[in-house]
């Protein structure tokens, strides 16, 4: 029998389905391997075992009168702590919001509600989204499960942690700059960044507003698809949301890549790349090219501007963001201070860590008079012509493929004594959201210290249904693996037995 943590998230929601696992059975499979592993992986800033099982009834009864008929209904899922969610803290992992709770619910965890998700808790994230490595969280850096001494990448690391290591089946991540998919990478799951303005920010706590874009974390393709499916939504408190007929993602999921013209960026395999990602990432074309995708290499270009364009346009966006933290309406506030103004210092000073300062100083800076034009509008421009190029691209490939991140994951430390290095990690992923395009990163190997290495698939405008047929392809050709440390914590220990338990199990 196979263990309840060894399903993926579309399985588990079919057995729910057939009343072969009950809901409580399975949150409490979740909950017991958090249990085991949150002391070394800290994947999570909130967590809630009162409300899991009492949202764990409430959809098992739900289910039982046919109300609900999602797939994903009573699946066990997180969500990254920068996704208001009314009545659980809220904090971005930042001391400036610890006793924040918010009295609205984010509408991309809406929907997944109304759908069944059982919330297993808030996931643990680089502060207010700033970093690559979720080593910046003022609750404490989260461990890789495939190496506890490595980042899990960032600044989704906590929602990347807690499913690579069957802490819960599927979590909702936020990507500004990559930070689904590079944590995605180096944990050995999927994650996906739609088109922006696919799934509303509404209730997203906003760091670089034009870049922001919320997207689904699982163990496969299917689970991401099948999650970007309901969170897709046109929503009219969300000015940047749009109307969308194509967000039926699910019935992309063919094992046939056939014709399909796929685009290998001679760019993203220069200077910096490591050997092992190279190998392993052309190696996986080689599996869409036996497949029947026609791949080729061509030129890109404007690559080595993204990561300037990119810090330039997301910290003047979070410096003005981040203005409404003030000790004033909601928050931390300093204890001691003289005056409103020596509040604001004091309160934002002890509040905010080094990173958030840092971006907060460098965006106030870029948008200073004289330093306007210079430094933002250059950056701007840079960024439209960075999206004409990808057009040009598109004019003739459905995909371009590359490797998510230049690495697999770094040690613990090693990132935050250069913070230029850390901002080079994401090198590959900045560009997609400078262009809004749609991305996705794809377990596919290993590297000799066994850390994963992700596989980045990039699609044109609303074009995700291309990423998912060839990311699924590619993923038909191999089994996705569980860290050891989890393997190990779940083996026998809430293994499902059909026959003596029955449907509604734990219930």
């Amino acid at each position: 029998m196979k263990n309840i943590l060894d399903l993926t998230a579309m399985e588990l929601g079919r057995r729910i389905k057939k009343r072969e696992i009950g809901v409580a059975e399975a949150a409490r499979a979740s909950l017991a391997q958090m249990e085991a592993l949150e002391p070394t992986l800290n994947c999570y800033v909130t967590i809630n075992e009162k409300l899991v099982l009492k949202q764990a009834e409430k959809v098992q009864s739900r289910i039982d009168s046919g109300e609900l008929d999602s797939p994903l209904a009573g699946v066990p899922a997180a969500v990254k702590d920068n996704l208001c969610l009314e009545g659980l803290p809220t904090t971005c992992s930042s001391r400036i919001l610890e006793n924040f709770v918010p009295t609205y619910t984010a509408e991309a965890v809406q929907r997944l509600l109304d759908a069944g998700m059982v919330v297993l808790g808030k996931t643990n994230m680089d502060e207010f989204a700033m970093g690559s490595t979720t080593e910046t969280s003022a609750f404490g850096v989260t461990r890789n499960p495939w190496n506890p001494d490595h980042v899990p990448g960032g600044s989704s690391g906590g929602s990347c942690a807690a499913v690579a290591a069957g802490e819960c089946f599927y979590a909702l991540g936020s990507d500004t700059g990559g930070s689904i998919r590079q944590p995605s990478s180096l944990c050995g799951v999927t994650g996906i960044k739609p088109t922006y303005g696919t799934v509303s920010r509404y209730g997203l706590i906003a760091y670089g507003s034009s870049l922001d874009q919320i997207g689904p974390v699982g163990r496969n393709v299917e689970d991401c698809a099948a999650v970007l499916e309901m969170i897709a939504s046109y929503d009219k408190k969300d000015s940047t949301s749009v109307s969308r007929k194509d967000c039926d993602f699910t019935r992309a999921l063919v094992d046939d890549v056939r014709g399909m013209k796929i685009g290998i960026p001679r760019d993203y395999f220069g200077e910096g790349l490591d050997d092992e990602v190279r190998a392993a990432v052309l190696k996986a074309a080689e599996v869409l090219r036996d497949k029947g995708a026609l791949v080729e290499e061509f030129d890109l270009s404007l690559v080595e501007y993204a990561i300037p364009a990119y810090y330039v346009i997301a910290s003047a966006e979070a410096s003005s963001n981040l203005s409404r933290f003030d000790g004033v309406k909601y928050g931390f506030r300093a204890k001691e201070y003289e005056g409103l103004h020596s509040m604001y210092k004091r309160s934002r000073s002890q509040g905010f860590g080094p990173e958030v300062k840092r971006r907060i100083m460098l965006g106030s800076f870029v948008l200073s008079s004289g330093y306007y034009d210079a430094y933002y509008l250059k950056a701007l421009r840079t960024k439209a012509l960075i999206k004409k190029a990808f057009d040009k691209a598109f004019e003739r490939y459905d995909v371009i493929l590359g490797p998510t991140a230049p690495s697999t994951a770094p040690k613990l430390g090693e990132s935050l004594k250069d913070p230029l290095k850390m901002y080079l990690g994401d090198i590959y992923t900045i560009s997609v959201n400078l262009a809004g395009l749609p991305g996705m990163s794809v377990p596919c190997g290993r590297d000799r210290k066994g850390l994963p290495i992700g596989l980045q698939l990039i699609g044109d405008c609303f074009k995700e249904k291309n990423i998912l047929r060839a990311g699924y392809a590619f993923e038909c050709s191999r089994s996705y693996e569980m860290p050891k440390m989890a393997q190990e914590s779940a083996a026998g220990r809430m293994t499902d037995n059909v026959t003596e338990k029955g449907g509604g199990a734990g219930i």
